[in-house]
């Protein structure tokens, strides 16, 4: 049984509904008519382009209805929804397969098992009176994973409701299948979305009267609505950002777990090669970035592992020295017994206390005390804290009136350098999307999924759920794009290869997922635009992308 879904009469996405997003050019003063006309023709061949990637697009995406709005000049937001009739998802029982987990080492629950479990469990649900339904499901289009069979999915049931599936999850338990779980199939990707609310800024920067950055709003070490930041800015649209810290035993709530700069300036780490985009001089541009910081005392150095992050506390892992592991896991909290970590004036909290050793630079580098651990960052100045070796380091070569010099640099995934400008900011998540126009997930490599492990994850990246991304095309217009989900029947979220697929079809060449679920959020001004998925309403978030018009 199908939950009804939301329709509306809508611009059906076509050439035509593709061609308004060449509608962004303005009309110039005659002294830069020419510069216009190349923007035009270049707006033109994207649309073009854009026009074919969509006529050779999954079928589900050729079906999304659009109207287009024009939020001011070189910024149209872009309204989709789809409702597929044909698609009939329904409540299930699903029987995960136990394995052990890659990151705790405890007992686990797979969706997917190999096909010798799955037919021995299909054979256990016979002799308990239930039918089994195997579904044989391939490794997803990610770039870094075995191709072929991903594994074999086992449920039982069609229900109309989720209190039945629920029913039947009690009965099966009781018969000894501990892992029985009740699922939604409108969130599986071999099942056709039946339902899907998208928007997409489309923001050309050449024709906009204002700015696009990444930016925290303030303090790093806090959390806020985008609603609120959006209308504090009077953001003609604005999207929520990258992942972020949300408990206190994981750091800082609010500060980003992965590269960061405002302003120019560096107030976080990457964990791992991970994409990031990049704002303020010139065009927006995606990449793969990594960055690097180093304290030295004349010949001798020591490289910080951290930035506004308690020591030895690493979200998303994928730094130095990290255990269990020193590569990215998403939404995995790893530690490190031995780093220096820097803190910034943006920190905006009290410094972490506990052993080692800190050290609080002015704005010259000069050491003005060292110490015990905690207390805040003054104004203008920084401070380094140290533990384990890297402590030990830091207080042999950190004395009062001594000058330290500190360095930095950010470079993308081919090793050449981004410059940091007062106008650059960085935002970055995972994992890439689209390079150079082909789908381009590198899944393993950014720490969203184990080829070796399908407990870790399989839910984040291959069962639908609310999706923030963003791309640009081939005209170098920045897309901004939220996926609504965990909304049966209404929207139900994309997975990451749909996220490629709606993207390409919309005409970006280049993409990366930004922070989703709960998360997922777009507004112009201070109205949300979208409908979050968290039961208790919108969720502040950590840092954001926001286009804000320039100030007469």
């Amino acid at each position: 049984m199908r939950t009804p879904a939301l329709t509306s009469a809508r611009l059906v996405a076509s050439g035509l509904a593709l061609a308004a997003l060449g509608a962004l050019t303005v009309p110039a003063a005659n002294a830069h008519a020419a510069d216009h006309a190349a923007d035009h023709a270049a707006d033109h061949a994207a649309d073009h382009a854009a026009a074919t990637d969509n006529a050779t697009a999954p079928a589900w995406t050729q079906r999304i209805d659009w109207t287009t709005t024009t939020l001011a000049p070189g910024v149209q937001l872009r309204t989709g929804a789809l409702s597929d009739a044909t698609s009939t998802p329904f409540w299930t029982v699903t029987i995960p397969h136990t394995v052990t987990s890659s990151i705790t080492g405890a007992p686990a629950s797979a969706e997917l098992g190999p096909r010798d479990w799955a037919e021995q469990t299909a054979d256990s649900l016979r002799d308990a009176g239930f039918t089994p339904r195997l579904d044989a499901l391939p490794w997803p289009a990610y770039a870094d994973t075995p191709h072929g069979l991903q594994g074999i999915r086992v449920r039982t049931g069609e229900y109309a409701t989720q209190a039945e599936a629920t029913a039947a999850v009690a009965r099966l338990k009781a018969l000894g299948f501990t892992t029985a779980t009740a699922e939604w199939t409108g969130y599986d990707g071999d099942t056709a979305p039946d339902g899907e609310q998208i928007h997409v800024a489309v923001i050309d920067q050449r024709h906009y009267a204002g700015t696009v950055y990444g930016t925290h709003h303030g303090d790093v070490a806090q959390r806020q609505k985008l609603s609120t930041v959006s209308g504090d800015l009077g953001a003609t649209v604005a999207v929520n950002g990258g992942f972020f810290v949300t408990a206190d035993a994981d750091g800082y709530q609010g500060a980003p777990t992965g590269l960061a700069a405002y302003d120019g300036e560096l107030e976080s780490l990457d964990n791992g090669a991970r994409s990031g985009i990049v704002l303020g001089d010139g065009p927006a541009r995606i990449a793969r970035l990594s960055a690097s910081v180093t304290i030295r005392d004349g010949r001798a150095s020591y490289a910080v592992n951290g930035i506004n992050r308690k020591p030895g506390v690493v979200r998303d892992c994928g730094r130095p020295g990290g255990e269990p592991t020193d590569e990215p896991r998403q939404d995995v909290t790893c530690h490190v017994s031995s780093e220096l970590v820097l803190f910034t004036p943006m920190l905006g909290a009290a410094l972490p206390t506990g052993d080692g050793t800190q050290v609080v630079l002015d704005r010259r580098g000069v050491v003005t005390s060292e110490g015990a651990r905690g207390g805040e960052v003054p104004e203008g100045g920084t401070v380094v804290q140290g533990i384990g070796d890297a402590g030990d380091w830091l207080a042999a070569h950190a004395q009062p009136g001594h000058r330290l010099t500190v360095t930095e640099a950010v470079r993308d995934g081919r090793g050449r350098p981004v410059p940091l400008t007062p106008r650059t900011s960085i935002v970055s998540a995972a994992p890439n999307l689209l390079t150079d126009g082909r789908t381009d997930i590198d899944a393993a490599a950014e720490g969203v999924i184990d080829p070796a492990d399908l407990s870790f994850n399989y839910a984040w990246a291959e069962i639908r759920q609310p999706r923030t991304m963003a791309g640009i095309d081939r005209a170098g217009r920045l897309l901004l794009v939220t996926v609504d989900g965990r909304q049966p029947g209404v929207s139900e979220g994309l997975t990451l290869t749909e996220e490629a697929e709606l993207l390409k079809s919309l005409g970006a060449v280049d993409a990366l997922n930004l922070d989703g679920g709960g998360s997922t959020a777009i507004a112009a001004g201070g109205t949300l635009l979208n409908h979050t998925s968290d039961a208790t309403g919108e969720r502040a978030d950590g840092d954001f992308i926001v286009a804000v018009p320039n100030r007469r």
